[in-house]
């Protein structure tokens, strides 16, 4: 029986300059990829030790896997994946500026989103200190999609196995983020006919990688900011009919990917994107609830410490949780450099918990603290999460 509220996080934590010059030499070609593990590994040893230290009780590997070699980075989330997948070509191609119709949704580029042209003054002005996040140069899809990615997924599960074995924590109480097919299949299409061959193809590519994790003991959490963070993305706005057809093609890929793995050992992130902006245009959290929890895993991780999210803990008093389900609620902000008041932290906490009880709660942050924020600030915010957490246990539970 529990007598705590556990934590964890979303996944990518800050890299170090050592490991930011490792990918940097590595994708390069300047250094060899033995070089490059053992400086991953190394780094690998020192996040999950912070992790431990901290007192965080689900931790992971910071995602030092997913190559970065900035120190802001909002897309190795995503990016990380264009290696793993055959049927992938560069291409200078830009992507097209185009515009939805009921019934028929397309993502449109990523200059065209709804809340970046309302206020495209102040996300053009470096002044105002919005972090719209990098444009990534995006492979196009020239083949069939296949899974290609054995010996880095091998080295992401390998390098976490042996980091939690040198602190003595354990695998059960780990976890390896991984994208979703709707996300991974977020790119120029010159292959597939229609847009359902294209996701079953990512999901059955996919569902190698996510067996590799949680054969090695982990959950895998599947990244989906498709899920709501592409609201923002289509133009104009579609009526919530239309979006959530849209979204529940992309909830039957994560099933389909998901195929043959236990339901307890995968988790499912949701986000309204990463850049600090003023995300006016967001799709409401209630809205989409209903077809995320058609998702065939044990807990969905949301933001509930943004500006514009906060509110929405009162969406599990209007939607009924599943049986053997737990929410991961963002309790810490990913887009702000405040760092929340222990204090507030454990208000959070117990709003939910008031709600669906407090065993199914484990507080978390609103999606990866790293690239997103100042090391010393993402830190800090870890350690209000664990202190927080702290004091809505003893409410809780009397200790």
């Amino acid at each position: 029986m529990a007598d705590k509220i556990r934590t964890t996080h979303v996944g990518s934590l800050p890299r170090t300059p050592e490991l930011l010059e490792a990918n940097s030499r590595f994708q390069a070609g300047d250094a060899t990829r033995e070089e490059f593990l053992g400086t991953l590994q190394s780094s690998v040893d020192e996040v999950v030790a912070r992790q431990h230290d901290l007192g965080l009780d689900i931790i992971n590997d910071g995602e030092y896997g997913h190559l970065s070699s900035e120190s802001f980075d909002f897309g190795a989330w995503w990016t990380y994946i264009f290696p793993r997948l055959a049927g992938l070509e560069l291409t200078d191609e830009p992507e097209p500026v185009v515009r939805s119709t009921p019934g028929n949704i397309q993502l449109t580029n990523f200059d065209d989103r709804r809340d970046w042209t309302i206020f495209r003054d102040a996300y053009h002005d470096p002044s105002q200190g919005i972090l719209p996040g990098g444009q990534f140069t995006h492979p196009a899809i020239t083949g069939p999609i296949s899974y290609t990615g054995q010996d880095a997924v091998a080295a992401d599960v390998n390098g976490l196995t042996a980091a939690l074995g040198k602190v003595g924590h354990s695998t059960d109480d780990a976890f390896v983020a991984a994208v979703s097919p709707g996300s991974g299949a977020r790119l120029l299409n010159k292959f597939y006919d229609t847009e359902d061959e294209l996701l079953d193809a990512a999901a059955r590519a996919l569902n190698e990688e996510y067996r590799a994790i949680t054969d090695a003991g982990f959950t895998v959490q599947i990244d989906a900011p498709d899920l709501a963070e592409a609201w923002d993305q289509i133009n104009p706005e579609p009526s919530i009919a239309d979006y959530q057809a849209w979204i529940g093609k992309r909830i039957d890929a994560i099933n389909t990917a998901l195929d043959g793995i236990p339901r307890d050992k995968a988790r499912l992130h949701i986000c309204w994107g990463s850049w600090h902006g003023p995300h006016t245009t967001d799709v409401p959290f209630g809205a989409i609830v209903d077809e995320c929890l058609r998702a065939d895993v044990g807990g969905l991780t949301f933001e509930g410490a943004s500006p514009r999210h906060a509110h929405e803990w009162r969406v599990w008093s209007e939607h009924q949780l599943p049986e053997n389900t737990l929410i991961y609620p963002g309790v810490v902000c990913h887009s702000t450099n405040v760092i929340e008041h222990p204090r507030l932290v454990a208000d959070r906490i117990l709003q939910f918990t008031d709600i669906v009880g407090p065993e199914n709660v484990i507080a978390s942050t609103d999606c990866g603290l790293g690239g997103r924020l100042h090391p010393q600030i993402a830190w800090a915010k870890l350690e209000s999460l664990v202190e927080g957490a702290a004091l809505a246990s003893r409410e809780i539970y009397g200790r």
